[in-house]
């Protein structure tokens, strides 16, 4: 038995995507609200002029993924709302320790395609978890400037200098602002 799971709950990963509009996100967890489902994480962002959230939830056993997304269908097939609910398992619940420093890296530079494959693939050489990321296209349509945020844990041992000195040949390459930077943790 998993030890970081409680064996009454049933966990579930929710998935909307939608058209932008004002109180999706109140619709949604109305639908949990009513349900009785606790929100235990979730992300959510606007993409060009779509709306995506993702969700984790759970629910007192007895309580499956059908109710779930029979109560999301009965609420949504009329708003366009397009909803996946998974089950989790076990393993899929626990809360992933992050071991080493947290930091956040921010690129800015002129619109190029391979910015995000550049950063991401040299991180990723180095066993750097990628834990959120999210990029937005600014400027004007004549001088495009895009920006890529990112927040990572660091492996131990390794430092947010490192990763300043990794990421140096890229930024003269790609010809583009870095910036990485540590994030102190909020305790509770």
């Amino acid at each position: 038995m998993n030890d970081c799971r409680k064996d009454n709950l049933s966990h579930f990963a929710v998935t909307v995507i939608s058209k932008d509009r004002p109180g999706i996100v109140a619709d949604i967890t109305e639908v949990l609200y009513r349900l009785g489902c606790n929100l235990e994480d979730s992300s959510c962002t606007m993409l060009g002029g779509d709306f995506a959230i993702i969700l984790i939830v759970s629910h007192e056993k007895p309580f499956t993924r059908t109710r779930l997304a029979d109560e999301f269908r009965a609420n949504f097939d009329r708003t366009g709302l397009h909803v996946h609910v998974r089950t989790l398992h076990d393993n899929e619940v626990c809360p992933v320790k992050e071991e080493g420093e947290l930091c956040l890296v921010s690129v800015y530079g002129s619109d190029q395609p391979g910015i995000v494959y550049r950063v991401t693939r040299e991180l990723a050489d180095r066993t750097v978890n990628i834990t959120d990321l999210n990029t937005r296209l600014i400027g004007t349509k004549e001088t495009p400037a895009y920006v890529l945020m990112l927040e990572a844990v660091l492996p131990q041992g390794m430092t947010v200098e490192d990763v300043e000195l990794l990421l140096e040949k890229l930024k003269k390459e790609l010809n583009v602002e870095i910036q990485v930077r540590v994030i102190t943790p909020v305790s509770l």
